[in-house]
């Protein structure tokens, strides 16, 4: 396979894998790869729901955001991993999370995608 025409080196396939991965995220996907972003690799479920909470202005179950860490380690986004257990009398492990490179390059291409709608004024007579 190719280089892609920006030669940034990815494949022509590297590229539709980050254009599948846009297309499938939703909105809270998206808060929930930048709260994970902001964490720098030591996310878990309810630091990522505090995060998200404070970034929609609700709150969330925790169940809610773990079934989408779920759904983000399925698409390849996050990557999952077990703590030794807390330092503490019956302290249990974590699931911690960080991104993945494919994360990395979707959350690059949305700020830019996003940059791009604000950047665009509307022509006279249009909304």
């Amino acid at each position: 396979m190719g280089a892609n025409a920006a030669g940034a080196g990815l494949t022509d396939r590297h590229l539709f894998d980050i254009i599948e991965h846009m297309r499938t995220i939703g909105g809270l996907e998206l808060d929930v790869l930048l709260a994970v972003a902001r964490s720098q690799g030591r996310a878990y479920g309810l630091s990522v729901r505090d995060e998200v909470g404070r970034a929609r202005g609700r709150e969330y179950s925790v169940g809610a955001i773990y079934t989408t860490l779920a759904r983000l380690e399925d698409k390849g986004l996050v990557a999952g991993r077990s703590t030794e257990p807390l330092p503490v009398r019956g302290g249990r492990s974590r699931r911690e999370y960080d991104l993945t490179i494919s994360a990395r390059e979707v959350l690059a291409a949305e700020r830019e995608r996003s940059a791009r709608r604000w950047d665009t004024e509307p022509h006279r007579g249009q909304a």
